[in-house]
């Protein structure tokens, strides 16, 4: 027996959480309010209602406690105003301390309870006076996060080599491992340059097709190894591996390209 749940985002392309439906009725995009460990919160459904093993869940499951309204609403984008205000005034009180931290982001929690200052920083940084100041000028409870560059990347946006919004900023609710075994696996050029994103890191995308890579390389011979060819024995200098074809060098010097089905189906006949 499952438990049904709702998946809900609170930022684009930020993570899905899931929360207890209850007798809500909700559909993808609905903004619904829910109550998590943060307090009262304003999100959006981007799951529907689906039930789910037990296992697959962390239980006990917080309640969706009503469909967002107009008055939710119009309180969300007061919020998101004042945020954009609380970001300039915290950015004068940085300068102010002179404290060697970048200011990325802030927001109020949905009931105003809380706001939450985002940073970059090379280290750590001793901010207790910047809160202090912080919370004389709003009156409320003050966290200042400190953040990875890859989360910056994500919070920021920009346009990544391929030229499309960044994955992290437009979709991607995680962060996957990515290594550079993907890009050798790839045989992808291993100037970090070329393969690292706008935030300095393996990019996101060598993750797409890693592993459609690794099951051609598991059914493809590998390179150096010797083989027989409708053409004679010869050595395998070269793959592609997503179109499947093996480029052989023959004994006599000759170098051939051939998809590895064929190459595969004609291996069979001769071992019959």
């Amino acid at each position: 027996m499952g438990v049904d749940v709702v998946g809900v985002r609170f930022r684009r392309a930020g993570k899905i959480y899931y929360f207890d439906p209850g007798p809500w009725d909700v559909s993808p995009f609905s903004n619904v309010i829910v109550e998590t460990v943060r307090g009262i919160e304003f999100g959006q459904v981007v799951t529907p209602r689906k039930n789910l093993d037990e296992a697959d869940v962390v239980l006990p499951l917080k309640p969706l406690l009503r469909v967002a309204d107009k008055e939710d609403e119009r309180l969300y984008e007061t919020n998101a105003q004042a945020a954009r205000e609380a970001m300039r005034i915290c950015a004068e009180k940085i300068a102010q301390h002179a404290l060697p931290m970048k200011l990325i982001d802030a927001e109020y929690t949905f009931d105003r309870n809380k706001i939450i200052f985002y940073f970059a920083a090379d280290g750590r940084v001793d901010f207790r006076e910047l809160v202090k100041d912080l919370a004389a000028v709003f009156r409320t409870r003050i966290e200042l996060r400190q953040i990875g560059v890859r989360d910056q990347a994500k919070m920021l946006g920009g346009m990544g080599p391929c030229g499309r919004p960044l994955c992290c900023s437009s979709f991607l609710g995680d962060f996957e491992p990515v290594s550079i075994k993907m890009a050798k696996d790839q045989n992808l050029s291993l100037n970090p340059a070329k393969i690292s994103g706008l935030c300095g890191r393996l990019m996101c995308c060598l993750k797409y097709e890693n592993d459609q890579y690794e099951s051609a390389k598991d059914a493809l011979p590998d390179i150096g190894e010797e083989i027989l060819t409708p053409y004679g024995s010869g050595m395998v200098i070269g793959l592609n591996l997503l179109d499947r074809l093996v480029k052989v060098e023959l004994e006599d010097r000759r170098i051939v390209e051939w998809p590895w089905d064929d190459l595969f189906e004609f291996l069979a006949e001769k071992m019959q």
